[in-house]
């Protein structure tokens, strides 16, 4: 938009009343007497004209162009993008804490207090995020309730329990607990703990759940699950990885495209499935690093969340893929 030689002076003066000397609309309308209806039409042909132009100076240590882009590639809801030390989060230690931090403060600028969160099984990043947020004193969600069972040895049902119970204490959120291992012998010991009343009455629920906070897993697993026991057999592990499974959201395991990949262990699964996790409206997953790569932008392709708290490098590494 042109705007006309004789009316040049009179936008360029309102202009840098109203931004630079901060003058509010009806003090510049008393001042140059005229309507500030006026006021309101100059200073717009102002910035369509492209004499003001607004410049956003992002802080060190913030990436939101690196979120937007990300948001956008992956026809995402949102994106949470955290550095680490020297914006490399090498380290095991550096990655947890940076998106920990982060996840922290994105749960507690938009969880609601009639929000029913699901959250699945022991992770280290969720944990880092569950421990970096602050307890407040009035509630911010209503109710926790675990979508999976503990995976591998009796300790990791323990540390899942833990991670629940941190949750709700942060929250002030009630919370329910789903008693059972995540993946048993077969089937029918499946279908004999599916029908205890306590665990349907859990898995009912998940049909309520307005979001989830989950992990994503690669199907190999960190040194710090191996030692937790939160690890799968390594007979089914290899038996996924032969059918191109890169990685799982809630034990749903998915090959490099998203797309969910069938074997024995769907079977032998007690949580909660691809459909009933995908019709929650915000589903929240914490993952990051270059081991994890394949397997997040697996979950992203595949639809398998729609927000994602990463690091830099893991986020720059994804739009490149």
């Amino acid at each position: 938009m042109r705007v006309a030689p004789e009316r040049l002076p009179l936008v360029v003066k309102v202009a840098r009343l109203y931004h630079e000397h901060g003058l509010r609309q009806p003090e510049i309308a008393a001042r140059l007497n005229m309507s500030q209806s006026r006021v309101s039409r100059l200073l717009k042909e102002g910035v369509e004209a492209g004499i003001v132009r607004t410049i956003v100076v992002e802080p060190p240590g913030m990436f939101s162009e690196l979120e937007d882009r990300l948001r956008d590639a992956y026809d995402l809801r949102d994106v949470v993008v955290a550095g680490g030390p020297d914006e490399s989060a090498e380290s095991d230690a550096a990655l947890l804490s940076a998106i920990g931090s982060a996840g922290a403060r994105y749960l507690e600028s938009t969880m609601l207090p009639s929000d029913r969160v699901g959250l699945s099984s022991w992770s280290a990043s969720l944990l880092a995020v569950v421990d970096a947020m602050t307890p407040r004193t009035t509630r911010t969600a209503e109710r926790i309730v675990q979508v999976i069972g503990g995976v591998g040895d009796p300790r990791a049902q323990v540390q899942a329990t833990r991670l629940a119970d941190r949750l709700a204490q942060v929250t002030g959120a009630e919370v329910h607990y789903f008693n059972a291992p995540g993946v048993v012998s077969s089937q029918e010991v499946r279908d004999s703990l599916l029908s205890d009343p306590q665990i349907a009455a859990v898995r009912g629920e998940w049909r309520d759940l307005t979001m989830a906070l989950v992990g994503i897993g690669s199907v190999q697993p960190s040194a710090l699950l191996v030692s937790s026991g939160s690890t799968l057999p390594d007979r089914d592990l290899q038996s996924l990885a032969e059918r191109g499974a890169v990685g799982d959201v809630c034990l749903n395991f998915f090959d490099a495209e998203g797309v969910h990949v069938e074997s024995d262990l769907v079977g032998r699964t007690l949580g909660i499935d691809e459909t009933t996790l995908k019709t929650i409206p915000r589903r929240i997953a914490v993952a990051g690093g270059r081991r994890k790569l394949e397997a997040i932008r697996g979950a992203l392709v595949g639809g398998w969340c729609d927000v994602l708290i990463t690091d830099s490098v893991t986020a720059r590494n994804l739009l490149e893929a």
